[in-house]
Order: structure tokens, then sequence, then C-alpha cells
């Protein structure tokens, strides 16, 4: 019997029990891929290779992606391939499995976003349709079903991405996230008033209100969950390059709630809500990126702070009793993409370069495993 392994090639057991390649062989900067490219770039003046977004789905092995490429490794980033090379810029890669994928991609030079699907591990791409897509976040389960969202709406497929249905939320919702077909969630803002968390069980028919947070102006919001786990970043004014917001978590599916992190900011004023918060900063006290739920307990959230060329991550490992901020690399913004509640991996880009880093100890500290050089 053939097991899968690479992007989406066949080989035996044998093959795939190989030994790990041992961490002294390990290469660094660019792997030697991709070089013709990048010069080809940089001769015509477009903007250097830069990776933009990242998706793991073991320690070992993953994605990462930019603008005209997708490359991967399969022995933690000890060698990097060169998967895919062609006409999409990617803004967000998703994959289920180590063969089925989809994106959210422009055509390198153009302002449109399509979704795109593999059946390859990543080698080719075709586009599910030929209207540009309203989606700002896609996410799937495995090979037919997904969700995407924009920052009023969510959708459900359940062919690969074909067909969409339109889940019903609330009225000016501003955020939302399923964990299935039925069970999701919504923030919606009341303007003068604030955030209202909603959670529904029956698709969509029907929500109720689990937590109203006060604020002014409210403008939107990001909402991540994983069974009983729910978080929600409420975002709160900006200015001189500064983000002002909450973050709330939930372990209970929404019956307690605490106030995590409210990053109050001279450019952006006070953070939504009121109330003591285990942490007055978010990570590298700057814009909150990308954040990742794991299992029952576990968390993640980037942070990137332009102006000072911070880049960094926070975690909690009780469900947001406490939280703790990592050290922070050279960076303008980053995105995360954490296998548990150790591993992950973290792209940035910086003036000079783009870097790809991993960690080992919940981003305590990390390691660059592959960087573009500018």
């Amino acid at each position: 019997m053939l097991a899968f392994a690479g992007w989406g090639t066949l080989v035996s057991p044998a093959q795939a029990a190989a030994p790990a390649t041992p961490a002294s062989s390990c290469r660094t900067g660019d792997h030697g891929i991709l070089q013709d490219l990048q010069k080809k770039q940089t001769a015509k003046g477009e903007d250097p290779l830069t990776l933009t977004t990242v998706d793991f789905l073991s320690a070992d092995t993953g994605r990462a992606a930019g603008n005209g490429f997708v490359i991967g490794t399969s022995d933690g980033g000890c060698h990097f391939q060169e998967i895919y090379q062609g006409q999409w810029s990617f803004q967000q890669i998703e994959f289920p499995d180590n063969v089925y994928g989809w994106a959210l991609a422009s055509v390198k030079g153009g302002q449109a976003k399509y979704l795109i699907r593999t059946t390859d591990g990543g080698s080719t791409w075709k586009r599910l349709s030929q209207s540009p897509a309203t989606f700002e976040r896609i996410e799937f389960v495995d090979g037919t079903t997904g969700f995407a969202y924009n920052r009023t709406s969510a959708y459900y497929t359940k062919d690969g991405g074909s067909t969409w249905t339109r889940i019903p939320t609330p009225a000016n919702t501003r955020g939302a996230d399923f964990t299935t077909r039925s069970s999701g969630w919504a923030v919606v803002v009341a303007q003068g008033s604030g955030y209202q968390i909603m959670r529904t069980t029956d698709g969509g028919a029907s929500w109720k209100q689990q937590k109203k947070v006060a604020y002014p102006n409210p403008l939107y919001a990001q909402v991540y969950a994983n069974a009983s786990q729910v978080y929600t970043v409420l975002y709160g004014g900006s200015g001189m390059s500064q983000t002002s917001y909450s973050l709330y978590g939930s372990s209970d599916a929404g019956g307690s709630w605490t106030r995590i992190i409210a990053q109050a900011t001279a450019g952006g004023g006070p953070a939504p809500g009121s109330g003591a918060a285990e942490q007055e900063k978010g990570p590298a006290s700057g814009s909150p990126g990308n954040m990742q739920v794991i299992g029952k307990t576990t968390a993640f959230l980037v942070g990137y702070q332009p102006a000072a060329q911070m880049v960094g991550t926070g975690m909690t490992q009780n469900n947001g009793r406490t939280w703790s901020n990592s050290k922070t690399v050279l960076g303008f913004e980053g995105v995360i993409s954490f296998t548990d509640p150790n591993q992950g991996w973290l792209a940035v880009r910086n003036m000079n370069s783009s870097t790809l880093y991993a960690t080992k100890d919940g981003g305590a500290s990390w390691k660059a495993k592959f960087a573009f050089e500018f």
C-alpha cells in the first residue's frame, strides 16, 4: 500500500519512514531555489520575491508562498523545494492535507483577487470562478468542505469551492467564524454602543448574544474558534502607525470571558471594553495579525509594529488566564502557522529580506529557516 508524501507524490512506506535529515546538513538562506526568478524581478524593477502566506500540516511539512511562487519542506526546513512558479501572487494558502489546497491570489500586477484550487499539492492551480472573490479569509476542513469570510458575511462549500452558500449572519456583522456548518460566531457593531459577540448553533437561523463590549465607535473584528475555545480581536482606533485593540477569550463556548489584551495607544486611543486585562500590550506592541487556536487550551497571535520594525507573537496555554508575549524579530509584518502548542512557523518581511522562521518552544525563540535577500 502506498502513502502520500511530498507534494502529492506517491512513495513507498519504506521511503515515508526514512530517517530525518541530520541537523548538520540543514541549509539556510534561499536554499538555492528561485534565484533566476529573483534576478528577473530585480531586472524588471518589480517587487522582490516576498513570503506573504504560510500553512503547515505538521512541524516538518508545509508550504509558504508569495508573489509568483510556492515553496515547501517535508523535513522541518532543512531543505526547501520549489513547488510552483507562475502568474499567481498568493495572499493566503490553505491546505487541509498534502494534496488538496486553495488560495486567495491575484494575477501578478493586478488588483483583483481570485479563489484558486490545486489537486496536486500546489504544482498547478485552477481558477474556480471567472469573477473576483469577495473573500478575505478561507478555511477548509478537508478536500471538499470549507468556509470563507469577508468583513460582513460567511459562506460554506461542500464541493471543494465550486459553489458557495451564504450563511445567515446578524445585521452589522463585522467578523465571523464557524467551526461546523451549524456552530459559529459573529461580532456585531452598534454605533455609539460597542461590540456584541453572538453565537449560533443552528447554522445562522438564530443568534444569541454571548458578550457585550462597550466602545463608542466600533469598527470591525476578527473571530477565531476551535470547539469550545473562542477568541475575538476587537479593533479600536488607529493613528501614527499605532492600533488600539482588545482580545477577549472564552474556554466554555461563550459562557464566560476573559479580557486578555487591552492595548491602548496614543495614536489609536483607548482599547474597546473596560476592566482589568491580563496584558496591556499585545505582541510587538503593534497591530494584531492572524491568530491560531490549537486544541482545547492554546492560542497564538502575531503582532507587528512597522515603525519600530518589530514582529512578535503572543500565546496562552490556559485559555487566556495568562498570556505571554515573545521576543521580537526584525520586520514590518508577519503571518503565523502553528501545528501544536510548541511548534510553529512565522513568515516576516523587512527592508532587506523576507524570512521564514520556525519555533519549537511556542514562540519563545525563533530560528531562521529560509530567506530571500533583497
